[in-house]
């Protein structure tokens, strides 16, 4: 297939699936999920899943962290401290920490279906940690519940989840060196991210407003947008180069514009780019999952379906409970937020692609995964 076939058929597959989840009334990442699977090499095989569109997708995930970023200030952060850096930090932490010593005790328990080592363990408590912000902000506006005793608790968890995503981001490269390797690779990591971001957020801000000022002046939405994606593919180029992510730089962007008065211009303007690259990111991740695998295994499957659900409800329904909220509350808490995130899939595809290439150096063995 050409490159006009292959984009022609991940547009028809998103239409399909986008069409068919709005007429069941279900989340859009379902259906590229879906149709993702069905074109993929292990079912109907109508597409590969090719570098040139994973790394195309993976601008998807860049987008995603700009529109995150873009919803950060610091005047929100103060506003909802407690529940920001109490409720949401506990989460985090318990979610990961349980969750990562769960599947270590697996792994001794069970090693021939869940043998991993430790930093598959800790990625794993990570993605488990995380729940779709765009999903659940989106329902809980829908009812008009942002203002509510649980909707402010459900967005103060969210920030920090979205927050704790750059920390994770960089620590999961990390996790594909061995030994001292490891401990300075994440030294340097971290070293390279504060101060990067130091240097950005100190004086970025100024010039930010200052540019993006000078652009709306022209009254040209072409060039204000071509700007616009200059900044942010700009800024996720210079992180990628400073051994980082693309996301960062990306969310680092959404930081500084966040605090200009064109935000809600460019959240509008930049919506298309990151629905659509988004969707693009979700179908790849379909076309990974060999329904073969789900067959033969499926009493694990389901197990790992549910378990984490069930998992999840208990722990952040508990804390909720232990911050001062009453039962009700806390109950809706923990349905609202059981559910895993798209930053899941993403943190997943990362790791994947890290142990891989580090397995093909002879670095380190790439991790069994169940």
């Amino acid at each position: 297939m050409n490159s006009l076939d292959i984009t022609l058929l991940y547009l028809l597959a998103a239409v399909i699936g986008v069409v068919g989840c709005r007429y069941l009334r279900l989340p859009p990442v379902l259906g590229y999920l879906v149709v993702g699977v069905l074109i993929g090499p292990n079912a109907l095989a109508l597409a590969q899943d090719s570098a040139g569109v994973r790394y195309l997708a993976e601008f998807g995930v860049v987008f995603l962290m700009f529109v995150i970023g873009l919803e950060f200030s610091l005047p929100k952060l103060r506003t909802m401290g407690k529940l920001v850096f109490g409720l949401g930090l506990s989460q985090v932490l318990a979610t990961i920490v349980v969750a990562t010593s769960a599947s270590l005790l697996l792994a001794l328990v069970w090693p021939s279906a869940w043998g991993m080592g430790w930093q598959t363990a800790l990625a794993l408590g990570g993605v488990m940690s995380m729940s779709s912000t765009a999903v659940v902000i989106k329902l809980t506006a829908e009812r008009l519940e942002l203002e509510s005793e649980h909707g402010k608790r459900v967005v103060g968890i969210l920030l920090f989840q979205d927050l704790a995503v750059v920390p994770l981001l960089i620590m999961i490269p990390a996790l594909g060196s061995s030994g001292d390797e490891m401990a300075i690779a994440i030294g340097l990591a971290l070293l390279k991210a504060v101060v990067l971001i130091t240097v950005l957020l100190t004086g970025g801000q100024k010039v930010m407003r200052w540019w993006l000022t000078l652009v709306a002046k022209r009254k040209s939405d072409e060039l204000f947008m071509l700007n616009l994606l200059l900044i942010t593919l700009g800024l996720a180029w210079l992180t990628e180069h400073a051994g980082l992510s693309l996301a960062l730089g990306a969310f680092v962007a959404g930081m500084l514009i966040s605090e200009t008065e064109f935000k809600h211009q460019v959240e509008t303007d930049i919506r298309p780019f990151h629905d659509v690259l988004m969707g693009l990111f979700f179908i790849t991740v379909g076309m990974m999952l060999d329904w073969r695998i789900v067959l033969e295994r499926w009493p694990l499957v389901l197990l790992l379906t549910t378990l984490p659900v069930l998992f999840k409800f208990v722990l952040i329904a508990g804390l909720t409970r232990v911050w001062g909220a009453p039962v009700g509350t806390s109950l809706r808490v923990g349905l609202y937020l059981a559910q895993a995130g798209e930053f899941g899939f993403v943190m997943l595809t990362l790791a994947g692609r890290v142990w891989l290439c580090h397995a093909h150096a002879g670095i380190t063995k790439q991790p069994h995964s169940a």
